[in-house]
């Protein structure tokens, strides 16, 4: 059944409810997070896509993720998307307060409505009106755990996300200046704000980092591990912070996310400076 505006989102709006990789690589994406994190991909049609596929990762039978060929000169890239009740309505709301749709409302078969834009301080977006029966699997190794909008403009965004979602912002940066928001719903993070210090050149683009919870047994640094012989590469070793011990890492096909930890947790933050990881 192709769900339309006509059939609220189940979630609440403003909730991380996807996540999906664009990749210039999609076997050598496909090949790399089967034998990281043990997903099992399926495949499925997307209209919205280049190539109308789209495949979409399980674990244990769970949806955990997309995963599609990146459109000619798009870079490799994970995206989160956040629930909306009515896709429409949504992107009505993206224009009044000064952001871009730069998709309109799609209906996807049997996954829901899109919408994609670009907010003011100029980071892109995916809105999802999820089916009423959607699954997405987070809270537990091998799947999504967050994500973080690196920006350069935190006001604007604060201002434009709380407002479309009538998130609570929290600061949570340290003494040293660090400028860390955690965006809530009824009290709950649900996503964070960080606005780029000087470990980022002036060109890096606002973009989003995702991250992977790993399995406590294996740890960040053996996962680490195993992603360079996966073929990826380590591009901050693994550090530890107030939220667990994470690592950032890019898959063979150059798409940069993170993992965690949860149960190794350090006091401060723990990383020092280091070169962009989106920096070519």
């Amino acid at each position: 059944m192709s769900v339309g505006s006509s059939a609220p989102s189940p979630l609440p709006s403003g909730v991380p409810c996807w996540v999906e990789l664009a990749s210039v690589d999609e076997a050598a994406s496909h090949r790399f997070y089967e034998g990281l994190f043990g997903w099992t991909f399926l495949l499925s049609r997307d209209p919205a896509t280049r190539t109308g596929r789209y495949l979409i990762g399980t674990l244990g039978g769970v949806p955990v993720g997309g995963l599609y060929q990146a459109a000619p000169g798009q870079a490799s890239a994970w995206m989160v998307n956040i629930s909306v009740h009515n896709a429409h309505t949504a992107a009505n709301w993206v224009r009044r307060l000064g952001g871009t749709v730069t998709l309109e409302p799609t209906v996807l078969p049997q996954r829901g409505c899109i919408v994609h834009g670009i907010e003011p301080s100029g980071a892109p977006f995916v809105l999802w009106q999820p089916p009423p029966d959607w699954v997405f699997a987070t809270g537990y190794p091998n799947t999504f755990d967050g994500a973080d909008l690196n920006t350069r403009d935190g006001a604007a965004a604060d201002h434009f996300f709380c407002r479309l979602f009538q998130y609570t912002s929290l600061q949570v940066g340290d003494s040293r200046g660090i400028d860390y928001a955690e965006w809530r719903l009824e009290q709950e993070p649900v996503l964070y704000r960080y606005v780029m210090g000087p470990e980022y050149p002036p060109q890096t683009p606002p973009h989003w980092m995702v991250y992977f919870a790993v399995d406590p047994a294996r740890g960040a640094d053996a996962t680490a591990g195993h992603a360079l012989m996966l073929g990826g590469t380590v591009l901050v070793e693994p550090y530890d912070t107030p939220w667990g011990r994470m690592a950032i890492l890019a898959d063979p096909a150059g798409a940069v996310f993170s993992i965690i930890d949860h149960t190794q947790v350090g006091e401060g933050w723990g990383r020092a400076e280091v070169d962009d990881p989106y920096d070519d």
